[in-house]
């Protein structure tokens, strides 16, 4: 989809400060949807192919995921989400070579902290895995995937962190585009190497992992030789390091990287937790929860395009139109997800049956999404206004409405283990925090950050 039939910050940024939100999510967030889709698609193969292993290999992935979601939530939601909302407001106020130098420098701040995560699950997989307390049986697996999803992290930030760049000048197409390629050449490499379905290319467990970082790899390079070749963002006077740049894109990005944590940090302490009741309820566990961490990128969709538009208006002073973007984005999400919430509640089985056969784990998973699933809405409108806040520049606020959830589940985890009590208590404190999610982050449009000038660092 071509959005703009010239290629410049001036038409991006003025279709931006004057389109109707209805218009901005079709022509703006709809391709950036269909990207995280792909994404969303690329989960559920992983974890069907997965299934195919069998229960022990499906709760391995349990105690994988929560980890790789993280990567992903920072790259793409937190540092990403930085850099997309620094940018914006940049082309709002019409400083277009500070937006290049913004470009710059997330990119040097992505590649950093991928090597960190390179070290700590290629070098201590074993320390780090085992926060969660894991049956021994499982852990093999988990730390030959970590070795190899994490040793490419590199590609990965790479690949998000300029999707992100693209974002904030208002070109979600080009990164929608290249998430569709590449998550559908990922499907395909993912279950011939997980299936050994090549002789010789029998990868197993691991395949799933081997598969996203070659088509991360692929994928960022393309985005690197287009941005480059095309955007004229990367030329050699921009390309400085700036402490200004970084600064602003900690502004958001840093509080997003906590905010990133506080997220995976819930699905780790209910995966510690529901290890307590055995393998069978950690596999069904994990089928639940992948489904409810598959609605943070399409949520991400949403809201990465709304940091865009949010950013580019807040930038030029537009409060109230910037609250209404985010309101209507919010409303979409809460809506269409909601409806799907409330269908895999009363039938779970149309989401369970496509991995497992009815046995144990089947009733775990069953149970989890019965009770969780009609909170989804309220998940997913929640993230995408947290989105949305990213392009305010000030997210003190929404990152603590995140630690509340955690805090919810965490006491009800406590509580429940203490006190003997069955595990749907558990699922249930899940559900209050999801609500948390929602009703919190509806309530941070009304705070100061979005009805007040910001000044720059």
């Amino acid at each position: 989809m071509q959005i703009f039939k010239s290629e410049t910050f001036e038409n991006r940024t003025s279709f931006l400060l004057s389109a109707s939100p209805l218009s901005i999510l079709y022509r703006i967030a709809l391709p950036n949807v269909a990207g995280v889709a792909m994404m969303t698609a690329v989960t559920f193969c992983d974890a069907w192919f997965i299934g195919q292993l069998g229960t022990k290999a499906l709760a391995s992935l349990a105690l994988i995921f929560p980890f790789q979601a993280l990567m992903q939530m920072m790259a793409g939601g937190a540092i990403g989400g930085g850099i997309t909302s620094a940018i914006a407001r940049a082309t709002g106020r019409g400083e277009q070579g500070f937006a290049k130098k913004i470009a710059f420098n997330g990119l040097v701040l992505g590649a950093g902290i991928s090597c960190i995560y390179a070290v700590i699950f290629c070098v201590f997989p074993e320390h780090t895995l085992g926060l969660l307390s894991p049956p021994n049986e499982i852990m093999g697996d988990s730390i030959k995937y970590a070795k190899v999803g994490f040793g490419g992290a590199i590609f990965t930030w790479v690949f998000f962190v300029l999707s992100s760049v693209l974002r904030g000048v208002g070109d979600t197409s080009t990164p929608a585009r290249v998430m569709l390629v590449a998550g559908c050449l990922q499907i395909v490499i993912s279950g011939f190497l997980t299936l050994g379905i090549l002789p010789g290319f029998d990868l197993g467990f691991v395949g799933p992992a081997a598969s996203l970082v070659i088509c991360h790899a692929l994928a960022s390079l393309y985005l690197l030789a287009k941005v480059i070749r095309s955007k004229s963002l990367f030329i050699r006077e921009n390309c400085v390091l700036d402490w200004r740049s970084l600064t602003i894109i900690l502004r958001v990005g840093g509080l997003g990287l906590i905010n990133s944590i506080t997220i995976a940090l819930t699905v780790v302490v209910v995966t510690s937790f529901v290890g307590r009741f055995g393998v069978e309820a950690l596999a069904g566990y994990g089928l639940g929860s992948r489904l409810e961490l598959m609605l943070i990128p399409i949520s991400f969709g949403v809201g990465a395009a709304l940091t865009a538009a949010v950013g580019t208006n807040i930038g030029a002073n537009q409060y109230q139109r910037a609250k209404l973007i985010a309101k209507t984005g919010a409303l979409v999400t809460f809506v269409v997800i909601g409806i799907f919430g409330l269908l895999v509640a009363f039938m779970p089985w149309i989401w369970i049956n496509l991995f497992i056969d009815f046995d144990d784990s089947f009733l775990f998973s069953s149970t989890y999404l019965t009770i969780v699933g009609p909170f989804y809405g309220f998940f997913a409108g929640g993230m995408t206004l947290y989105f949305a806040s990213q392009g305010t520049g000030t997210m003190i606020f929404p990152v603590l409405v995140n630690v509340m959830r955690l805090f919810v589940v965490l006491i009800t985890c406590v509580a429940t283990v203490t006190l003997q009590l069955d595990i749907q208590w558990l699922f249930i404190g899940i559900s209050l925090g999801l609500l948390v999610t929602g009703t919190g982050q509806f309530l941070c449009l009304y705070s100061t950050s979005w009805n007040k000038t910001l000044k720059w660092v």
